[in-house]
């Protein structure tokens, strides 16, 4: 297992496995409507995690089997097509850095790849100065960040096109 920053070049790759990730491991928690929406207007690539370095790949025999990061960005979810976003930075001494859009390929789903990428990012989040994560958990992902020492804050509904709503749970975790 190779854990390594995401490049711009691992986009597509990226976007694949996001979709597929979603589609497989969110049928126990949300209907093929709310996973299709989902993909289309908020799961996918944040160009500024990439950018800024904080954007991790996992590989295993050459290919991509999970992604995941933390941002020093305010947005706390949402691809670059998410349209609410705001990349303003944040201050680590009075903010909490962002854990964002972690996916596994179903294949590889319950292996340990999530909580590698999860230790990683806490590391790299604490050199920088900050003292506490937050998150925007799909249902699929709240057990798995309990595990981690996240605690719920409460639930959030999201409005996507068509009247679809899709059930998120806000998280955190002081480091």
């Amino acid at each position: 297992m190779i854990i390594r920053q995401a490049t711009l070049d691992d986009r597509e790759a990226i976007t694949q496995l996001i979709a597929e990730s979603a589609r497989h491991l969110s049928r126990e928690h949300y209907s093929d409507r709310q996973i299709d929406a989902a993909i289309a207007t908020v799961f996918g690539v944040d160009t500024d995690l990439i950018d800024d370095g904080t954007y991790l790949v996992v590989e295993i025999s050459g290919a991509l089997v999970g992604c995941g990061g933390w941002s020093r960005r305010k947005t706390l979810f949402g691809g670059d097509q998410y349209s609410t976003r705001d990349a303003g930075y944040l201050d680590p001494r009075l903010e909490s850095a962002k854990i964002r859009a972690f996916f596994v390929h179903p294949d590889h789903a319950r292996k340990g790849i999530a909580r590698a990428i999860l230790t990683r990012c806490e590391e790299e989040a604490r050199a920088q100065g900050f003292r506490s994560l937050e998150l925007m958990a799909t249902l699929p992902g709240v057990e798995f960040y309990k595990s981690c020492g996240f605690s719920a804050q409460g639930d959030f509904d999201l409005d996507l096109p068509d009247g679809v709503k899709l059930e998120l749970v806000p998280m955190r975790k002081e480091l």
